[in-house]
């Protein structure tokens, strides 16, 4: 082919190159845009490795921007604040359904006493809420938080978390523990891939390295992080794909933020026709002839009298704060969306919105959400497990057969704190029309507002029952049928 492309180039140049013109625009046709390296695409060279290949040389300094970010940027604590008001918010309620409600009730009330500093963690200064509000937080800037089951006397059993920042593992370990396994990270794995044992570095009280590092099995450790691949072994920060475009809205802030307070100074200079020296470069200085203008500033109000032939100039500079704002906002929204959120998520701006897109962005922020609310309530799982399970060791809960029904006396279910509703008018008759319809059950409802439904039922019943007995009509819940639970009551009361 080569060879018939010089005959045809030595004999007509201008075929030859037609030809050449035609065989790239054949086989431009046969390759993706986006995989071209044309004058666009140029500077675009890329490879494919592992995920821990691709993360290895840039975890570190990615966590250390997001942590100065955190430090220093409002928009990236914007970013965090959003995910830990949606994804703990007020927190999480326990519902033990073990099958026997004597011993739910018991465990319930225990948890809720383990859930305090003292008791559920070993340092005694977070409560449970807050330590899932830190996961949340350290998630976000560092790409996961460690967690150590520690089995210690004291407190409601003896079960309680330890929390270890990512840094804490050694990753200049490279020997396992056991032959056939590797160490990545500071984490030894089999050959599947499983974490086995992680390998802690030791550090005194002010975080000096002390010791060798420790070994510690993977049963007694919850890697809270998220895996975005199968190859990927260790963390990476969940704000890596926004961390640039932060930190440049940042400088662009200060950058405008500086011009304005130029902008704010008015300065004025004044021209002199009499000169201000003499022979020898000596100062004229008079007071009462109004000569010299030395020490003068402006105030408010003031009245000063020039000499004669002096003239004023004013400098007043001009700002284009409004300039910014357009390009502000653009910014947030990408930042926003690079984290999975609207714009009123992370800027708490919402001169622009209505109920409807409100409504709209709040239900897909949800979606967002729902991601880290279900590796938050997985977390939380492991913990009540071996609370449970130390709760029957150390003789808190009577559970005959619990071995052989474990799994019967570890059922629960989470409840969380519901958000206030934007419009609650709206939102109480939706509600309402999807109970009727069959849309939605009482428990549906009841489950969103954070509550039992059975507790919801037996509060209400307790109210109607008083009411009755102070002679006050409460009311009742309108169903289906339209029957409300106060005429119910009403009939089946003697000489009604």
């Amino acid at each position: 082919m080569e060879f018939l492309e010089n005959m045809i180039a030595a004999v007509s140049p201008r075929r030859a190159y037609e030809r050449e013109l035609w065989r790239q625009g054949l086989e431009a046709v046969r390759e993706y845009d986006a995989a071209s390296y044309g004058r666009i695409n140029a500077g675009w060279r890329v490879h494919n490795d592992s995920a821990e290949l691709t993360d290895r040389n840039s975890r570190d300094v990615v966590r250390a921007r997001s942590r100065d970010l955190e430090r220093n940027s409002d928009i990236a604590q914007s970013v965090i604040h959003a995910y830990k008001r949606n994804v703990v918010g007020k927190g999480y309620t326990l519902r033990a359904r073990s099958g026997d409600d004597k011993l739910n009730k018991q465990i319930e009330r225990a948890w809720k006493q383990w859930c305090k500093a003292r008791n559920c963690d070993v340092t005694g200064e977070q409560s449970f809420n807050q330590i899932l509000r830190m996961a949340v937080e350290r998630k976000k800037v560092d790409g996961g938080l460690l967690f150590l089951y520690r089995y210690t006397p004291g407190g409601v059993v003896p079960f309680k978390l330890q929390s270890l920042e990512v840094d804490e593992l050694d990753a200049t370990q490279t020997t396992p523990k056991t032959p056939g396994n590797r160490v990545v990270g500071g984490i030894e794995y089999n050959k599947y891939r499983r974490a086995v044992g992680y390998w802690i570095r030791q550090y005194d009280i002010e975080g000096w390295r002390l010791l060798d590092p420790v070994y510690i099995e993977a049963k007694y450790v919850y890697f809270y992080k998220t895996k975005h691949r199968p190859s990927q072994l260790r963390e990476m920060s969940d704000m890596a794909p926004t961390i640039t475009r932060i930190r440049d809205t940042n400088e662009f802030i200060t950058a405008v933020s500086v011009k304005e307070r130029i902008a704010a100074c008015l300065s004025v200079f004044i021209k002199k026709t009499l000169p201000t020296g003499g022979i020898g470069r000596g100062s004229i200085r008079q007071v009462d002839g109004q000569v010299d203008y030395a020490g003068k500033k402006l105030g408010p109000g003031m009245i000063m009298e020039m000499n004669a032939g002096d003239d004023a100039q004013v400098v007043d500079p001009k700002g284009s704060a409004t300039d910014a704002t357009a390009f502000l906002k653009t910014q947030q929204g990408l930042i926003g969306a690079g984290q999975g959120l609207s714009y009123e998520a992370t800027s708490r701006d919402m001169t622009g919105a209505t109920y409807s897109s409100a409504r709209q962005n709040a239900n897909e922020d949800e979606s967002t959400y729902a991601e880290d609310i279900e590796m938050l309530t997985a977390f939380m799982s492991e913990v009540y497990e071996n609370f449970i399970i130390s709760g029957y060791l150390c003789g808190l809960f009577h559970m005959p057969g619990f071995w052989d029904k474990k799994a019967d006396f570890l059922e629960h279910s989470w409840v969380k704190v519901p958000k206030k509703w934007i419009d609650p008018a709206k939102e109480s008759t939706a509600n309402k029309t999807a109970l009727q319809s069959g849309q939605k059950t009482f428990q549906d409802i009841c489950a969103e507002q954070g509550k039992d439904w059975k507790d919801a039922v037996d509060e209400t019943a307790e109210v109607l029952k008083y009411g009755r007995k102070a002679g006050i009509e409460m009311g009742g819940v309108i169903f289906g049928n339209g029957t409300t639970a106060a005429q119910q009551n009403t009939s089946t009361q003697p000489g009604k």
